[in-house]
């Protein structure tokens, strides 16, 4: 890793400085291979009165709570003479010390062992660590400077990858808790492949790709080239760079089949989880994690929603915009990779395909709009719950609406308008994200309304597709690119009964989707399907068959089970609401040249020939 001080006496001096402040942790590894590490934080100049010590509940990136203080053990609490204080546990991650002198120092065990981009883990191969589900803080010192050492010279061949300021010896800075809690830390016998960008000033970045994993250096190097490539499109979308604290960007890659798998964004760096034996072989299988995370760095970390500033550790962080924030990044990430020629225009189809499926035929989409899904992030993203919810009737995933409306406003764009998605956020990033003011909604309706020259149009648009639930004209902003949206089983039966489960001859049902034909017969979730039609149901394929058997408005006679109580009622098929996108060359029409340059101007690489 690149180190930013170039002397050892300045080093010296800088610590010095930090000295009478900042808050110090050093985290160690003696029992690793039992995924434990030791962490102490030392705290100066202590305000009289009770001191709170607590574990983040949030963490950046994510939008539920998350627990992290379920991991934490053996806390303890001593003054600067070395003698164990009282504390009190007056919640699960929260410990309040009601006596103590100016200096405390904390002492934990914390124990992690999921690989994502959430938690920690912890093994003789590394230490994967995400900074709120590792270290505790303490309450109303937010503004302190932070410093942090690893301890881990037992571990052969292990370094520190990180977007925290190296200052030597293991040791590493961050100006306060916000950025502190925003850098993922990996320590592991890496291999990395590095490269340098050149901003718009004439300022030099590096990018580097950190990855561990069971991979020769080789193919890390021809990975790393093909990131080259992906960072150029997404350079070309935004016409510079961000500029990245410490001239540094970290792509912080974990690949191993039993990880969890996971992509976090952060504000110079991301962390990749991804569940291959290696990277070699499934390259472009593992690009779109990247893309979209990359992406991130210009949307969300600094072109930043307001509902979002600052980040809370306390609790969830709800917010209104993650439709843009996650859904738009979500729509440039599968784009990117089209225009950098890693995907093909069939592969970009088959993505724009599943993505105006679920916001025309979902009832998430039908009845709540793209706020209100953002706002139920606080329940979705990797949210915990053992009870059953009705998510599925009642929530379309931020990223897929989010998605699905950035394609929409692409595509409307350039249909009246001769701009382009592309020229939206390059707006939005010079009016708010290069100069890091937190936007609004109302914010983001006004850059559309310059943009355009059109309020109108920008007030009707978010007025009937982001406040409201209507529903844009696919089918006819597609046709502009020859592309033909049209029903994929026309004329063929439907149920709406989707992933059962078969067990033993059990047709066990999920939970049914409101407004399907299962749904209006009163099937819902641990129904036993018994018949339909007479036609037993033990499998997928005899379930098949009786549909295939039937037409749209066939009215047929069901029996089924309901905690072991037999039941009958009447299911009407309907037509199959499955939607499919096809080029107007395959539906046997004809690609006009206008269509040709329309398609070419959207899916095409948009890097200049250097």
């Amino acid at each position: 890793m690149k180190k930013i001080l170039g002397s050892a006496a300045f080093m010296l001096l800088s610590l010095g400085a930090f000295a009478q402040n900042e808050i110090s942790y050093t985290v160690s590894f003696p029992n690793a291979v039992h995924h434990e590490a030791q962490v102490s934080m030392l705290i100066p100049n202590v305000p009289a009165g009770t001191l709170t010590v607590r574990m983040s509940r949030s963490s950046p990136g994510r939008y539920a709570t998350h627990e992290f203080g379920k991991n934490v053990y053996s806390l303890k609490a001593f003054d600067g003479s070395g003698k164990e204080l009282t504390l009190n546990q007056s919640a699960g991650d929260v410990y309040e010390i009601p006596n103590h002198g100016k200096s405390v120092k904390i002492t934990y065990t914390i124990f992690g062992n999921w690989i994502d981009g959430t938690y920690a883990g912890f093994d003789e191969t590394h230490a994967h660590m995400n900074i709120p589900a590792t270290f505790a803080f303490p309450i109303g010192m937010d503004n302190r400077a932070r410093l942090v050492k690893f301890n881990y010279s037992e571990k052969q061949n292990w370094k520190v990858a990180t977007q925290l300021k190296p200052m030597g010896n293991n040791t590493y800075y961050a100006a306060n808790l916000q950025y502190f809690m925003d850098s993922p830390t990996e320590l592991a016998n890496y291999k990395t492949a590095s490269w340098q960008v050149k901003n718009i000033d004439g300022k030099m970045q590096t990018i580097h790709l950190v990855s561990h994993s069971n991979d020769e250096q080789k193919t890390i190097d021809n990975y790393a080239e093909m990131l080259k490539k992906m960072v150029d499109e997404h350079l070309a979308v935004w016409g510079e760079f961000p500029s990245y604290d410490y001239g540094n960007y970290y792509f912080l890659h974990d690949v191993y089949p039993d990880n969890a798998g996971d992509g976090m964004e952060h504000r110079n760096s991301t962390v990749i989880v991804q569940r291959t034996a290696k990277i070699s072989g499934f390259e472009s299988n593992l690009l779109g994690t990247f893309s979209h995370e990359y992406f991130h760095s210009w949307n969300v970390e600094r072109l930043r929603p307001k509902t979002l500033e600052p980040f809370n550790f306390n609790h969830s962080n709800i917010s209104n915009e993650l439709w843009l924030a996650e859904g738009f990044t979500q729509y440039y990430g599968a784009l990117l990779l089209t225009r950098a020629g890693f995907k093909t225009v069939d592969n970009a189809t088959q993505t724009f395909n599943g993505l105006i499926n679920a916001v025309l035929t979902s009832p998430g989409a039908k009845n709540y709009s793209p706020i209100q899904a953002s706002r139920y992030a606080v329940f979705a993203d990797a949210g915990v719950a053992i009870d059953q919810t009705n998510k599925g009737n009642i929530f379309l995933s931020y990223y897929t609406y989010g998605a699905a409306t950035a394609l929409a406003l692409d595509l409307r764009l350039r249909a009246d308008f001769n701009l382009t998605l592309d020229d939206y956020m390059r707006a939005l990033w010079k009016a708010y994200g290069k100069p890091e003011i937190p936007y609004t909604i109302p914010d983001l309706e006004k850059t559309l309304a310059a943009l355009t020259k059109n309020p109108a149009f920008a007030a009707d648009f978010f007025k009937r597709y982001i406040y409201g639930t209507e529903k844009n004209d696919y089918a006819r902003l597609l046709l502009n690119a020859g592309f033909v949206l049209r029903k994929a089983n026309p004329g063929k039966a439907y149920t709406g009964l989707m992933r059962l489960t078969f067990d033993n001859g059990k047709a066990v049902l999920p939970q049914t989707t409101i407004g399907t034909p299962a749904y209006q017969a009163g099937l819902d979730v641990d129904d036993v399907l018994l018949t339909i039609d007479g036609e037993e149901i033990k499998d997928q394929t005899s379930l098949t068959k009786v549909t295939e058997a039937h037409k749209p408005g066939d009215v047929v006679d069901v029996t089924y089970t309901y905690r072991g109580e037999a039941k009958s009622t009447k299911l009407t098929f309907t037509e199959n609401p499955a939607l499919e996108i096809v080029s107007v060359e395959k539906a046997g029409g004809s690609l006009t040249n206008a269509m040709q340059r329309f398609r070419d101007n959207w899916l095409n690489s948009k890097v200049k020939s250097k």
